[in-house]
């Protein structure tokens, strides 16, 4: 290795282990079991081949190590079996060990004290944590990995969830045979399933997840398809209060998933789950629902579907219906309107509805304007198709509110919203979109508020509008009632990535940075790929003041948005120049990047501006961008009360009076 800068950001197969009971050895013991564990590992045949092959990677602990391997998951199993079955001939030597495949990256070349980075090595860290001496974890991605061959399957057994530090949560397998691991279940899944037999509420009967629509469509072109008639059918039921409905974005994790109902139903936190299947073929359309009680894995009710295109909002809405019907809930009269709705007698527009809000979920990535070329269509097509208005004012609204679209979208997304309710009062999502508009637009932050509550009041089951709701409370100084909105996102939406990832963001404004990087190492389990959550953990770290740890997480942020030369000026500064110096150097060619753009008449927004001063050392620069930042319409500008990042101006008096101008109340 020549270089830190000649590493790159990689998915990695982790296998951290260390000693049991470490900090209560005496010193020479410590020593002697360090160097034992050292000789296992370094003879297993995984160790010796990975390392002859240059794919292996060592981080050496106080009271053990992780080994990095870069081929394969299998990988740091097999060598995790040959340490277990070596370690037999050493009963003083009592070991645990996890795997986990997740980023890594290398941040330093010195060697065998190299320092390895990334949420696959915490992550990986945290799987031992749950585990006793002799245990073998693996995370459930590692698991899932291998439960795809035969050789493998017989020694998982699924443990469950895992809760570790800050409430964040593991799933979790052990893998032990008569010759290696530990059977027995560890003590921290025992104290528990002991705590949660004293304290645990059962879960809700009224309690339901939709998993992702099989598209059986000859034309594979159709999977837009079904993921949007499964969706438009989890959008009826989630109006109805009575039932507790998780969000798509959680479900989405089990497409495709060899997991269990009865599982898949206990990480959701549910006890039914609906199955189902579409085909389309021309104007017409099949489609077969199962509703499955998930405590015994029987068929509460099953119906197929053969319609023409234009019936398929009456195949929504009784499908809704007869769920609701089975599992008891109960319908106010606005609740049995609201999922018979039929928003549009235009097929046409429907279909091009449904690709848009099939694009939306690619945010703003390359060809995401044609979401709002969809939604336009649709409303031409249909003038009065209220939920196409509402897509439209998100596509103006979310990407004016992020700064990725210029302030003048915001008249727009008003527009847009003020005209689907117009047509329909009772769309949640309009609400939620429009309180962005009160917020962020007209500064009014009561009428956000009540636009907030009343989207919640229409969708109970909205794990988004409470997440977005929190983090405005937060910025309003009402941090406990903020951390309650989050808590009950969380239950309505456990996987999404994006709520972990605004919860670590609401725990960095409130200087709990260990709970931040916590839920960032799960956004980033989620989604590896992250930019945003990888630039979020830099942040963090570089607060706690693990400047080797920020370094490698905004490389990886750099290099996952399209900046993998930026990436490598980053790390060749830092290697020569030190942290400071290379953060400094970075600014400098942003704020050159910022410069051209702005000369081409390009949208940068001001934050980007004062972050990159303020990087720089420049206080008078950051204080004129800080000025300019609280002027322009978007989420920054509120953001500037609360970060930690902007710490460094606070002492100034100018900073108050710059900030006066935002809304307290």
């Amino acid at each position: 290795m020549s270089s830190e800068a000649d590493v790159k950001f990689e998915i990695g197969h982790v296998l951290f282990i260390d000693i049991v009971g470490y900090s209560k050895l005496l010193i020479h013991e410590q020593t002697e079991q360090l160097q034992k564990l050292r000789e296992i590992a370094r003879a297993t045949e995984q160790f010796r081949a990975a390392q002859a092959e240059g794919k292996l990677l060592r981080l050496p602990t106080g009271d053990g190590g992780a080994l990095v391997f870069s081929d394969s998951p299998e990988t740091p199993v097999a060598c995790a079996l040959e340490i277990s079955k070596a370690l037999k001939n050493y009963p003083n030597l009592r070991v645990r060990m996890g795997v986990h495949s997740g980023p890594v990256k290398e941040v330093t070349d010195l060697n065998e004290q190299a320092n390895i980075a990334g949420a696959g090595i915490n992550r990986a860290q945290r799987v031992m944590d749950c585990g006793d001496a002799g245990h073998i974890l693996l995370s459930k991605r590692v698991a899932d990995d291998l439960e795809q061959y035969g050789r493998w399957r017989p020694l998982l057994h699924d443990l469950g969830i895992c809760e570790v530090k800050h409430g964040a949560t593991l799933g979790v397998v052990n893998l032990y045979s008569d010759e290696f691991g530990n059977p027995e279940t560890p003590k921290k899944f025992k104290a528990e399933e002991a705590a949660e037999k004293k304290l645990s509420v059962p879960i809700l009967r009224k309690s339901i997840a939709l998993l992702p629509f099989e598209n059986l469509s000859e034309d594979k072109a159709n999977a837009y398809f079904a993921d949007g008639i499964q969706e438009e059918i989890l959008t009826r039921l989630s109006r109805i209060g009575d039932l507790k409905v998780i969000s798509r974005t959680s479900t989405q994790r089990f497409k495709n998933s060899l997991e269990s109902i009865p599982d898949i139903a206990k990480q959701l936190g549910v006890a039914t789950i609906l199955e189902g299947s579409v085909r389309k073929a021309a104007d017409q359309v099949r489609v077969h629902v199962q509703l499955i009680d998930a405590e015994n894995d029987s068929h509460l009710w099953a119906e197929r579907y053969d319609r023409k295109l234009i019936d398929i909002f009456a195949v929504e809405s009784d499908i809704a219906a007869k769920i609701a019907d089975a599992l008891q809930a109960r319908l106010t009269g606005a609740e049995r309107r609201a999922i018979s709705s039929q928003p549009t007698k235009n097929t046409e527009a429907y279909q091009l509805y449904l690709k848009a809000r099939h694009q939306w979920r690619n945010f703003f990535a390359p060809g995401y304007e044609q979401v709002r070329k969809y939604f336009q269509r649709a409303i031409e097509l249909d003038p009065s198709f209220a939920p196409a208005y509402v897509g439209l004012g998100s596509y103006h609204a979310f990407g004016a509110a992020n700064a990725i679209l210029p302030p003048v979208h915001w008249p727009a997304a008003e527009t847009a919203l003020q005209k689907a309710l117009e047509l329909d009062d009772t769309l949640a999502d309009a609400y939620h979109l429009l309180a962005g508009v009160e917020l962020y637009y007209k500064r009014n932050w009561p009428a956000a508020e009540r636009a907030f509550l009343r989207g919640a009041e229409l969708n109970p089951s909205s794990g988004e509008i409470r997440h977005h709701y929190g983090l405005c409370l937060v910025l309003f100084g009402r941090s406990e009632e903020g951390l309650a909105q989050i808590a009950l996102a969380k239950q309505l939406d456990p996987f999404f990535p994006g709520l972990h990832l605004f919860a670590g963001r609401i725990l960095f404004f409130l200087r709990d940075y260990d709970g931040a990087i916590a839920y960032f190492t799960t956004t980033l389990e989620l989604q590896p790929t992250n930019a945003v959550a990888h630039e979020h953990f830099g942040d963090a770290c570089e607060r706690k003041g693990m400047l080797h740890e920020a370094i490698t997480q905004w490389c990886a942020s750099l290099t996952l948005g399209g900046q993998p030369e930026q990436a490598q000026f980053l790390e060749q500064a830092f290697a020569a120049s030190g942290f400071y110096a290379a953060v400094r150097a970075l600014a400098q060619r942003r704020l050159q990047h910022l410069n051209e753009r702005s000369a081409r008449g390009e949208y940068v927004p001001a934050w980007n501006y004062l972050t990159a001063y303020l990087r720089l050392g420049d206080k008078e620069q950051a204080l004129v961008w800080l000025a300019k930042t609280v002027e322009e319409r978007n989420w920054f500008a509120f953001e500037t009360r609360v970060t930690p990042i902007l710490d460094p101006l606070r002492n100034d008096q100018r900073f108050d009076q710059i900030l006066a101008v935002l809304p307290t109340k």
